[in-house]
């Protein structure tokens, strides 16, 4: 919503709730005198508001920039200023953000444990190369990743179990579970029943979560795509660039819902 700048905090997480997607992007302010255009933008789940939501800040920078150009803006959001690109390729629009600066810790192994069993995934599935952790780079993720494609492919959950461990753990963000298919490519199951949605086509902020958890773990690779989206049928990708230091950079377009 490109002007909220009128709605309640009632108002705005019954339009979410009425729209129904994972998050929705509520414009609430712009800065008068920024020299770069600045709005304040806070996001909401069905459930509640959420500090941060990648494909949602994609999706608003892209719907500005059909409206007003191509260029440079800046979101300041509930984690932190977010600096976005857009341009034009192809006749589409595309965005690239800057996250906030990462944060990656050890994931309590009880937690593990508990998380794993909610999943009906053994610890055995686990890829030896790709250690569990929980990343930060807006929302607080866990982050695990599975070897064998079809466990990757077929393993169920709980939403309402592990909707109640999310909260208690403070992941307001996705679950991110996700399968190696090459060093520079991964695909990735983001489990969001804590924002009333089972599984999340397209995930920003864990996009750049999984990329300081790359950095954190030692990963080699500084550019990686990631496929997302294809056990809900909206399949997306993801790019992303990993720098030695700072925030992780994101890029998608986005696709217009008639």
């Amino acid at each position: 919503m490109l002007d909220g700048s009128g709605l309640s905090d009632e108002r705005m997480q019954q339009i979410a709730a009425e729209v129904g997607y994972s998050e929705t992007a509520f414009i609430v302010a712009r800065a008068a005198d920024a020299p770069t255009p600045r709005y304040r933008v806070r996001y909401w789940s069905p459930a509640a508001e959420v500090p941060f939501c990648g494909h949602a800040t994609v999706a608003t920078a892209v719907a500005l920039a059909e409206r007003d150009g191509p260029g440079e803006v800046v979101f300041d959001t509930a984690s932190g200023p977010i600096a976005l690109r857009a341009h034009v390729a192809d006749g589409e629009v595309a965005v690239s953000f800057t996250s906030v600066t990462p944060e990656v810790r050890d994931l309590d192994d009880d937690v593990l444990t508990r998380l794993l069993s909610l999943l009906g995934i053994d610890r055995d599935d686990l890829d030896p190369r790709f250690p569990p952790r929980e990343a930060f780079a807006g929302n607080w993720h866990p982050v695990v990743t599975i070897t064998a494609r079809e466990v990757f492919d077929q393993f169920r959950f709980a939403p309402v179990e592990v909707a109640a461990l999310m909260r208690e753990q403070g992941w307001l963000g996705t679950v991110t579970v996700l399968h190696t298919i090459s060093p520079s490519e991964f695909d990735a199951r983001n489990l969001f029943p804590v924002g009333r949605i089972t599984e999340d086509p397209a995930t920003g902020s864990a996009a750049a979560s999984v990329g300081a958890y790359l950095r954190a773990i030692g990963h080699a690779e500084r550019s990686i795509r990631i496929h997302q989206g294809a056990h809900v049928r909206r399949p997306s990708l993801l790019f992303v660039v990993i720098p030695d230091s700072g925030g992780i950079e994101v890029s998608g377009g986005a696709t217009r819902i008639r």
